[in-house]
């Protein structure tokens, strides 16, 4: 399903993207997001910077520099909150802005071995805690 970019909540971001993430940062193609529930410690967002679809939409170039855009948020995140391994997602079924979830996993952490789960709604941090968190991606991006 095809969503309209009025429609988008990156695009249009709007007060569901704020209560769900916290913009990081604005890459060469994409932005980065914080998600707030944090299961997964340092679970992250790429969102590609205009409303597309689905990656095969876009031109080598363009998918090469999301891709870029994406590995210098995995390192970022490998850097700061040292995971086990990061499961990326892109999923798109009911908002299709082309968009990968980046959730770090930790032997002894939850589902390690298994799928992450999109919200499980478990863990979430102070205000301070989040800062800190910001803070410490945009150092490493």
């Amino acid at each position: 399903m095809k969503s309209d970019p009025k429609d988008c909540l990156y695009c249009t971001n709007n007060e569901t993207l704020h209560n769900l993430m916290i913009e990081i940062a604005t890459l060469e193609v994409s932005r980065v997001f914080l998600f707030k529930e944090q299961t997964y410690r340092g679970r992250c967002l790429v969102a590609y910077k205009d409303h597309v679809n689905d990656l095969f939409e876009l031109s080598d170039e363009e998918r090469n520099a999301f891709m870029k855009d994406v590995t210098r948020v995995t390192r970022a995140m490998d850097k700061v909150f040292h995971p086990e391994k990061i499961n990326y997602g892109a999923y798109s079924d009911k908002l299709s802005h082309l968009h990968f979830h980046l959730a770090p996993k930790y032997v002894d952490g939850p589902d390690y071995g298994g799928t992450f789960r999109m919200n499980p709604g478990e863990v979430y941090l102070s205000d301070e805690e989040y800062a800190d968190m910001v803070a410490k991606m945009k150092a490493a991006l």
